[in-house]
């Protein structure tokens, strides 16, 4: 659905993702379910990140504007993750749910293929979006019902690893959402999608190297900091290099990163009102802003350094989620260790793409998503090795008394032989 579907009351906009999470909530609410376990360190970590995301909301010049802005994003992101970390209790639960999503593809890149072939987009029957599609350079860059065809993609892009992640398990499903998934890459006409549908495949093939990560890391780090010295500009214009679509703005991506840090005095400790003056060109829909190509600097400029830091954290936190939970594993089906990789796959594919978008639409849908998911693929280890854990203690007691039983009879055969 696309956001023109909903409804307004005074400063709020309810659309559909909006309405399906208070739906979602009060179902947990009238059937008492709650979260599986105990709260973990993921799930601190969005309450902080939601926390400061309001409270940073004080320091800005039209604070109840801005708190209502602020609300909305918590409402989404902390709504999401935690009705998903309700309904989806185990890995089973995932696949079954990233099944659903693959079957909801296919309609949708059918759309957007015809989209790209007419250049009408049908989704504007329902509001929130042009009917006519966007042009650049002579190619139609389809979007479907989300809000830019460069979200659109990048949905396609991150939810590709998922589907290579059914292939083992469910591999008729597992075809057609890799088809649907490629295809709304292909005519979203855009090279950041592009990008991040190279980055998920790299991080499926390292599934090869998992045993080795930690001496990957290091070495990226290490080679990062190389190109740093040795390039004349900082190591991150290598983004103003990729244009794979022959329509791409990468120059502006990397030049708004050394813009936000030679202005991060004005937004370090909870955000600014103006960034106009950081470009020699703004947006048409801002006076005040320039276009912030960038989720890791969007959350810079909403709640400053901490609510960055917090993001952050959270997807480092996933990270270290997935490698414990391989580590931990103790299903011996390698198919239900390869999706919680697939997993972790997305969540790197989420990563790379904020570095070219920020999500304002519902795309943001699939990386809370995503971070639920993990945790649940998690939980379901620990109860496993808890049950295991469990049945061992127990055939160990009954083995143990077992035996003193026995040779508590053979003393009372031996005793009975002596007398006689």
């Amino acid at each position: 659905m696309t956001l023109g579907q909903g409804v307004t009351l005074g400063p709020f906009n309810l659309h559909v993702i909006r309405i399906l999470i208070a739906v979602g909530l009060v179902r947990v609410i009238v059937r008492g379910e709650r979260l599986q376990g105990r709260m973990n360190s993921l799930d601190w970590l969005m309450l902080i990140w939601g926390a400061w995301a309001l409270f940073s909301s004080l320091f800005h010049r039209d604070s109840i504007g801005v708190l209502v802005n602020r609300l909305g994003l918590v409402y989404n992101g902390c709504g999401i993750y935690f009705l998903l970390r309700v309904i989806c209790q185990s890995l089973d639960d995932v696949v079954r749910l990233y099944r659903i999503t693959a079957i909801l593809l296919i309609p949708l890149s059918i759309e957007m293929l015809n989209e790209k072939i007419t250049g009408h987009n049908l989704f504007s029957a329902l509001g929130g979006v042009s009917e006519i599609s966007e042009v650049r350079n002579g190619r139609i860059r389809a979007q479907g019902p989300f809000a830019h065809s460069i979200l659109a993609g990048t949905v396609g892009a991150v939810c590709l690893p998922l589907m290579i992640g059914l292939w083992q398990q469910h591999r008729k499903t597992a075809i057609a959402g890799i088809i649907a998934c490629f295809s709304i890459v292909i005519v979203s006409a855009s090279s950041g999608p592009i990008m991040s549908t190279l980055f998920a495949i790299g991080a499926l093939i390292m599934w090869y190297w998992r045993q080795r990560m930690r001496l990957f890391r290091w070495l990226a780090v290490l080679g990062y900091i190389g190109l740093d010295v040795v390039m004349k500009a900082p190591a991150y214009y290598l983004i103003a290099r990729i244009d794979l679509t022959g329509s791409s703005t990468s120059w502006h991506r990397a030049a708004l990163i050394e813009a936000a840090l030679e202005h991060l005095s004005e937004w370090w400790l909870a955000g600014t009102d103006y960034t106009r003056h950081w470009m020699d060109y703004g947006v048409g829909w801002s006076p005040d802003h320039i276009d912030i190509t960038n989720y890791y600097l969007r959350m810079g400029v909403d709640g400053g350094l901490p609510l960055m830091l917090l993001f952050i954290a959270i997807l480092a936190k996933g990270f270290s989620i997935v490698g414990q939970t391989l580590q931990q594993a103790t299903n011996p089906l390698l198919s239900s260790q390869f999706m919680t990789w697939a997993l972790g796959a997305s969540l790197f594919s989420h990563s790379a793409s904020f570095l070219s978008v920020s999500y304002f639409d519902q795309s943001v849908v699939f990386l809370y998503l995503t971070l639920a998911a993990i945790c649940s693929s998690s939980i379901q280890t620990t109860s496993i090795q808890t049950t295991r854990s469990f049945t061992t203690k127990t055939r160990y007691k009954d083995t143990l008394e077992g035996s003193l039983t026995r040779r508590k009879s053979l003393s009372l055969v031996a005793a009975d032989s002596d007398k006689k």
